[in-house]
């Protein structure tokens, strides 16, 4: 078997030094349960960047999963473009079907299997009810509770808001909450009034973005009216309008998001042997829901 290197490719940020935890956290996993003889990262707007990221790897054979919501700029354009994909043409795909293609790299010799974005892979629905098993402690939240998944909602990429609705449909057929409902920051129906969509006396809110910054941490608990300024915090749960709002911060700092990064990379073709599993079984349980 030829070595098999992971590129995991995230967008990074010059203003929040945070941003990138998630990726690195999730790196760590994957790196621990052997599955890959090397593991990188890379971003946009960080080092090592995109540009570089192959030749960051020895392996001939490279699976490249980008910690990404949705399809759109960056997946189908940015991130192809600075590996230098030959042959690229785009996802055949209308927002959330994108899978991988094998490409070459050739002015490195690698050849390049090029994976659709976690986000919209069917595990994140998974790490989504794990994030509400998180933040409220139980591992068989459900009943009784009122389930929001927040997407930014935005005109420029009519994907970002297919990947939410997406998750949202497959978790609501599960039956496991009570209600499931997609809000959005910047389009109908708002975060801002989540509580008008829910019945439930319970809601916990969790925002589908791969990082906590600016949005999550500042904006969304502000429009929820959870604080009237998020220097000063606010409990969880914080009561709001007769509801009780948990809210779980970005989906993409979970533990199990690394399952997901894998899954992408073993349905591309990687040899994962049973890290899928292991790191399933490792992240419940780091969590408190073996």
């Amino acid at each position: 078997m030829s070595e098999q290197a992971l590129i995991i490719a995230a967008h990074g940020s010059h203003l929040n030094p945070g941003s990138s935890a998630p990726t690195f956290a999730h790196a760590d996993t994957i790196r621990a349960s052997g599955a890959f003889e090397e593991v990188r990262e890379a971003f946009w707007k960080e080092e090592p960047s995109f540009r570089e990221a192959l030749r960051t790897v020895e392996s001939e054979e490279v699976f490249v999963v980008p910690l990404f919501i949705s399809e759109g700029y960056f997946t189908e354009q940015v991130i192809p473009r600075e590996l230098r994909l030959e042959g690229w043409e785009g996802w055949e795909s209308e927002g959330t079907q994108a899978t991988s293609v094998t490409l070459e790299a050739s002015d490195v010799g690698k050849t390049v299997h090029y994976c659709g974005p976690a986000g919209t892979h069917d595990a994140m629905s998974d790490v989504i009810v794990e994030r509400a098993k998180s933040v409220t402690g139980n591992p068989d939240v459900g009943e009784g509770v009122g389930l929001a998944v927040v997407g930014h909602g935005t005109e420029r990429n009519e994907n970002s808001a297919k990947a939410i609705e997406y998750h949202t449909e497959r978790i609501r057929e599960r039956g496991r909450f009570d209600e499931v409902q997609a809000v959005y920051m910047d389009e109908d129906p708002e975060v801002d009034d989540v509580t008008e969509f829910f019945e439930s006396e319970d809601i916990v809110v969790v925002p589908l973005f791969i990082a906590d910054g600016f949005h999550t941490q500042e904006d969304i608990p502000e429009d929820m009216g959870l604080t009237n300024d998020y220097r000063t915090g606010y409990d969880v749960p914080t009561t709001v309008d007769g509801h009780r709002i948990w809210y779980a911060g970005a989906v993409g700092t979970e533990p199990l998001l690394a399952d997901v990064v894998l899954e992408r990379a073993a349905d591309a073709g990687a040899d994962v042997g049973d890290a899928v599993e292991t790191v399933r079984r490792e992240t419940r349980v780091a969590a408190g829901h073996p």
